[in-house]
């Protein structure tokens, strides 16, 4: 499996490169935030096996955060955007890419 999904949060597996990443996304009417990590293979392992959601994204949060993007109709919370690694960043993104590629493709 290479993509693992709940209600706010996506993790994602590249089988190229080895690595696992996640993302957890909050849309509504007030805004915007997202927050991207590098992950372990034991927390992707242990995704979707809780009862509630919301301790998925408490597992994710344990991991390595990359990139932050906090923006919502009561002000920003943070640094609108902030990069913490470029590279694993980048990485993640491509990794999306390749599995919607894939699932596109099928």
């Amino acid at each position: 499996m290479t993509k693992k999904k709940g209600n706010n949060w996506t993790a994602y597996y590249d089988s190229d490169t080895h690595r696992y990443f996640a993302e957890i996304i909050y849309t509504s009417r007030e805004g915007r935030e997202q927050y991207n990590y590098e992950i372990t293979r034991e927390i992707f392992d242990k995704l979707g096996t809780f009862n509630e959601d919301y301790e998925n994204e408490l597992l994710i949060r344990t991991a390595k955060m990359t990139y932050s993007f906090e923006n919502t109709m009561y002000g920003t919370l943070g640094p609108e955007r902030t990069v913490w690694d470029e590279e694993a960043n980048e990485a993640m993104h491509a990794c999306v890419k390749k599995t919607e590629k894939k699932k596109g493709g099928k």
